[in-house]
Parts: structure tokens; C-alpha cells; sequence
């Protein structure tokens, strides 16, 4: 089992200095990849709340915000070798696809193939109308722009012609390392969103799930997974556990079939990322141990 980690940059605490460091760090200790989450803008008053936290809100430092995906792993790149990135998740529904097909072939080619998509539609609804689309049919509209993507991926000269997006046909340049296309891992509890994952994904990610909620889960993606002919067998888990799991639990995740388990970072002040960190080690000894 591979072992990961999720950390959503805040600024101010996370300076460049910091991210730099922490991703060598990370990179020596043999964590297998890092999950960056998305938020491009924040609202102190939202309709849902924040499914991560109690009050509902998001977690930012006092004049802070969370750091861009795309550049951030970018630059983390540039520090490490052997380290893979993930998004926890990329806000599909509420990108260009085109801008986002071409972002993240230019990080999978300049990375040589250390990209992962983690994809998901959202829950904040006005971030989403923020960024000029409409909240009710996220959904559809992710499935068309996952298409589009794929198609930008893999196809010499792509084109698409759907309800939300046209496109004439045209070239992108470069293709994603990786073959046949980044692996796309798609997010989401929801029935829909088990569903998009089996049609779509190359895996599933979970997040915030203990083991028995995580087999639940996997219960109800297997029926998708058969209603669109396929299996587990060439399908990825990735699971990011409860912030209070232990080392203990990494062989109740692998005989659940889990393929990668993404731990929380948590507080990302230098004392307490160095104590992280070796946790994390622990983990990693519990995944190599059999």
C-alpha cells in the first residue's frame, strides 16, 4: 500500500521556504505522493456548509488563504524527484477544460508522468457561480468536460459537441506523459458520484472515510463498476482516513482493497509538521511490513 499525504497551503504560514523544504522532507521519508484540495475563492457566508470541519467553514490563518494547486505543485516538483501529486480535488465543473487539460499535460510532461487528477463537482455553491457557471448542473457539466479533457489528452486532433461545451476541432501539445493519459481519480460519496467514477475514473478517492464507512462505500462503487463492465482489478482506491487514525489501521484499509492511503497533514506550523511527519513514518513502516 502506498502511503500519501493531503495538505491544503495557507498562506502566510506556508512561505515558499516552507513548501520547498516540507516536499524534500516528505520526498526523503518515502511518502509516496502529496494531495493538494481547491478553493479559488472563499466567502464568509455560504448556503452549505464546509462538509470539513464543525462550524462549517474552511480552516484559513487570519488574513490567509489556501495556495493555488497548479503552481504549487509545480513548484514542488521542481524540489523533489521521485514524489508524486495529486489534487484532493480538482473543481472540475467550475474550470475552463481546456485551461485545465493544457495545465495539467504541461505538469504531467515537465514532471515526467508524477501527476495524478483527483476530480470532484463541488459542494460550494457560490464559488461555483463565482466562477460564471450555474450550480444545478454541475454534475453533467463535469461528465462533458471530463470528455473533453480525455479527448485533449489523447486524441491528435480533438473535438466534442455536447450541451455545455463546443469544441471545434483543434491540437493539444504536449500530451501528458503517462500513458495512456493522466490517471484520473474520481471524488464523491454521492451515488452520482460513485457513478461518474466508475464511467470516467481510473479510481475512486475517498475522503474522510474510517474503514468500515470506506467498506460500505466500495460496496456500492462495485455496482457501478459492474454496471459499466469493470472491476477493482485495474481500479484504484485512494482513501484519505479520519485526521485521528492510527498506524494500526493501514492493514484494515489493505484488506479492504485500498491502494493508497492519503493521511492528513493537519497544522502546518514547522514544530508540529516535523511531529507529522514522523507519524507518518509510522505508517509507512505499517504499509512495508507486509
Amino acid at each position: 500500500m502506498k502511503i500519501g499525504l493531503f495538505a491544503t497551503f495557507m498562506s502566510p504560514v506556508a512561505t515558499p521556504q516552507m513548501i520547498a523544504s516540507f516536499a524534500r522532507d516528505a520526498e526523503s521519508i518515502g511518502i509516496e505522493s502529496l494531495w493538494l484540495g481547491e478553493h479559488v475563492v472563499l466567502f464568509d457566508e455560504m448556503e452549505f456548509p464546509y462538509p470539513g470541519s464543525k462550524d462549517g467553514k474552511i480552516p484559513v490563518p487570519a488574513g490567509g488563504g489556501m495556495l493555488d494547486t497548479v503552481a504549487s505543485i509545480g513548484y514542488m516538483a521542481s524540489q523533489t524527484e521521485t514524489l508524486r501529486f495529486g489534487t484532493g480535488i480538482t473543481l472540475v465543473p467550475q474550470r475552463n477544460p481546456i485551461y485545465t487539460a493544457k495545465e495539467f499535460s504541461t505538469l504531467d510532461w515537465l514532471t515526467n508522468g508524477r501527476i495524478d487528477f483527483g476530480v470532484g463537482v463541488g459542494w460550494c455553491k457560490e464559488e461555483v457561480i463565482a466562477c460564471g457557471y450555474s450550480w444545478e448542473d454541475r454534475g453533467s457539466r463535469c461528465d462533458e468536460f471530463l470528455e473533453v479533457i480525455k479527448n485533449l489528452w489523447t486524441q491528435e486532433i480533438a473535438s466534442y459537441e455536447g450541451e455545455h461545451i463546443s469544441l471545434p476541432p483543434c491540437r493539444l501539445d504536449p500530451k501528458p506523459v503517462q500513458n495512456p493519459h493522466i490517471p484520473m481519480l474520481i471524488g464523491g460519496h454521492s451515488l452520482p458520484g460513485l457513478r461518474r467514477a466508475a464511467r470516467f475514473g481510473n479510481g475512486w478517492y475517498g475522503f474522510n472515510l474510517s474503514p468500515s464507512a470506506t467498506a460500505n462505500m466500495l460496496q456500492k462503487l462495485d455496482v457501478e463498476l459492474q454496471k459499466q463492465n469493470k472491476s477493482r482489478e485495474d481500479f484504484e482506491i485512494v482513501i484519505t482516513p479520519l485526521p485521528n487514525a492510527s498506524p494500526s489501521t493501514v492493514q484494515e484499509y489493505r484488506a479492504l482493497g485500498v491502494d493508497r492511503l492519503v493521511l492528513h497533514l493537519g497544522n502546518q506550523k514547522p514544530e508540529r509538521v516535523e511531529k507529522r511527519l514522523a507519524e507518518v513514518a509510522l505508517f509507512i513502516e505499517q504499509a512495508a511490513s507486509t
